[in-house]
């Protein structure tokens, strides 16, 4: 009987949704907005609100911890120079899912993930 599932699987294996989540994480804080499946968003959320406290901190080693999850070395750069600063002042809830609409193709629920400033 699985109890405490603190994530979803997303259909995938554990290496393919790391993948997926350090990718989608990378872009949402290149373009400050992406529209993902609700699911996918309500996932990726947790994870942009957790390098967003850490990235608070502004020391090298929250850095660095931040660049080893993060594919690019500019949107590491970004997020602790300038999103992390406009979030000073914020104590959670740096992002906001608004739903968007339905996928033509496969029905599936489209969302908007983006920065509350």
């Amino acid at each position: 009987m699985p109890h405490q599932i603190a994530k979803k699987r997303l259909s995938r294996t554990d290496g393919h949704r790391k993948a997926l989540l350090r990718n989608l994480a990378t872009s949402f804080f290149k373009y400050e907005k992406i529209e993902t499946t609700t699911t996918k968003a309500k996932e990726i959320s947790k994870v942009v609100d957790r390098l967003i406290t850490t990235a608070r901190r502004g020391d090298l080693h929250s850095r660095r911890l931040i660049a080893e999850y993060l594919l690019e070395p500019a949107v590491t750069k970004k997020l602790v120079d300038v999103i992390a600063p406009a979030m000073r002042d914020r104590s959670g809830g740096y992002t906001r899912i608004i739903k968007s609409r339905v996928r033509p193709g496969d029905a599936a629920e489209l969302s908007f993930l983006e920065l509350v400033r």
